[in-house]
């Protein structure tokens, strides 16, 4: 057996004379077991719920009776953001970004009840998912096993002894990254375990699951280099741990905390008062339908006329409101579409300004690549949102077109007692609308979104390491 093997196994068995350290390890499975059972329930009742949410909501628009298509536009629908398999392991923004969408006619809503909000306070900490045990238990769990690991060499002198042996300096840093590094496999193993078994469920992509599980190996493995390399440079166990602490609070409750509110001072976003304010004041300014002297409209009208070659809108083929209904969704979906870029780049940018701090936390790094990879990132509620109005419009417009062709323009305008008998049309129109489908995105574009935080990890080991190296040259020398 090499040295290397045998520094590790006598690491391992000191660690398992600790009672402490053995209750902490057996602690930690059963947590990341408990978080992989109920964050897979929690998920596969919350799709559950979403799904029959949406049956009623399409059921409930097809069951609308003959009526005006404009009443239909105004009727509206709901659309709910289904959840992918690995949302199980790393539900991401989900909880805080809402998951339904109440569709309609000349604006574009929200999405709305996000769980933080109608969950108890707590949800607001961090439900408890793998990915938070991996990111923020684990480590601490490591640092509390190999804090000493080589610190107390040098402190007891044992390490000099070793050395006179003929064990070189490399060897017995290796011998307690392997060792340290066993256990991080130990307390990654149950995560994992689950991230198997999302495997054999319909829509799991097997790209972004080995990004996810590279990325939280690289993870632990990464803390294991840097309890070493701490437990090299300094002098005593106890400032190990207390360094090693306040390297783990900085770098795993600090800064993802601080980094998101930092960035929102940088680049403030506007609210959603002010934004349906600032619509409702550039849609005045673009025309207004209902004014016959109003330039845009009035260009339109004459457009209209010139290209059906008639010379009063009575005299049209098709119904003038209906033309005028897809002319204004047009614009005011222009207008919708242009504050909501503006809002996206402005998020973007936020996002961008917290990747930078994950140069200085590497979890902050991972949290970015396994939210990336499960598709549960800001990107994915984008993509959701960009899809819902995407049909949106398509059904206004459609239902606008309705009314252009099956409606007249006479009695769309006409008061007697059976004029609004006479502007229903038949309800199989709505029934024959297609329903909302998200598309979920490639495995290939996911793991895209994941490659950063994945290069800054491996960064981040790529300097661990040097450092270590360099470091284990001078170990035992000072004394």
């Amino acid at each position: 057996m090499s040295i290397v093997r045998l520094i590790a196994r006598d690491e391992l068995r000191l660690m398992a004379r600790n009672r402490v350290a053995v209750i902490a390890v057996v602690l930690l499975v059963l947590l990341t077991l408990v978080a992989v059972a109920s964050s897979w329930a929690h998920q596969n009742g919350i799709a559950e719920l979403r799904g029959r949410h949406a049956h009623a909501a399409e059921s409930a628009f097809k069951a609308q009776p003959d009526r005006h298509p404009h009443r239909v536009v105004h009727y509206g629908t709901f659309v709910f953001r289904p959840l992918g398999p690995l949302a199980a392991f790393d539900p991401g923004v989900d909880a805080f970004t809402g998951n339904s969408m109440f569709l309609e006619g000349h604006r574009q809503n929200t999405a709305n009840f996000g769980d933080a909000r109608q969950s108890s306070l707590l949800v607001r900490f961090g439900q408890l998912t793998p990915a938070f045990v991996l990111q923020v238990v684990a480590p601490l769990l490591l640092i509390f096993l190999g804090y000493g690991a080589l610190a107390r060499e040098t402190e007891r002198g044992t390490l000099r002894l070793l050395m006179l042996q003929g064990t070189s300096r490399g060897q017995v840093v290796r011998g307690k990254l392997l060792a340290l590094g066993a256990v991080a496999m130990l307390a990654g193993l149950p995560a994992m375990i689950g991230l198997v078994g999302i495997a054999g469920q319909p829509g799991a992509l097997a790209l972004p699951m080995l990004a996810i599980a590279l990325g939280y190996a690289g993870y632990l493995a990464l803390w294991a280099v840097l309890i070493l390399l701490v437990s090299t440079l300094v002098r005593r166990s106890r400032d190990a741990l207390l360094a090693l602490v306040a390297l783990w609070a900085v770098a795993v409750i600090l800064l993802p905390r601080v980094a998101p509110d930092a960035a929102n001072a940088a680049v403030p976003l506007s609210n959603r008062l002010q934004t349906e304010v600032a619509v409702a004041r550039d849609l005045r300014t673009m025309g207004d339908s209902h004014n016959p002297d109003d330039p845009h409209f009035a260009q339109f009208k004459q457009a209209a006329l010139d290209r059906y070659g008639v010379a009063t809108v009575e005299d049209l083929p098709v119904n003038y409101k209906g033309l005028l209904a897809i002319e204004g969704e047009r614009l005011s979906a222009s207008l919708y579409d242009r504050y909501a870029d503006a809002s996206y780049a402005a998020q973007a940018r936020q996002n961008g300004l917290v990747d930078w701090v994950g140069l200085l936390s590497p979890t902050i790094a991972l949290r970015s690549l396994s939210m990336a990879a499960a598709g549960t990132d800001f990107a994915g509620h984008r993509r959701f949102l960009e899809q819902a109005e995407a049909y949106r419009f398509a059904l206004v417009q459609r239902l606008n077109r309705l009314q252009m062709e099956d409606v007249s323009y006479a009695d769309d305008g006409a008061t007697d007692a059976g004029a609004d008998r006479r502007k229903r049309i038949a309800a199989h129109n709505w029934q024959a609308m297609p329903d909302f489908r998200f598309s979920p995105p490639s495995g290939s574009t996911l793991v895209g979104k994941a490659l950063p935080g994945l290069v800054i990890l491996l960064g981040w080991m790529a300097g661990a390491l040097a450092s270590l190296a360099f470091a284990s040259r001078r170990l035992g020398a000072r004394r």
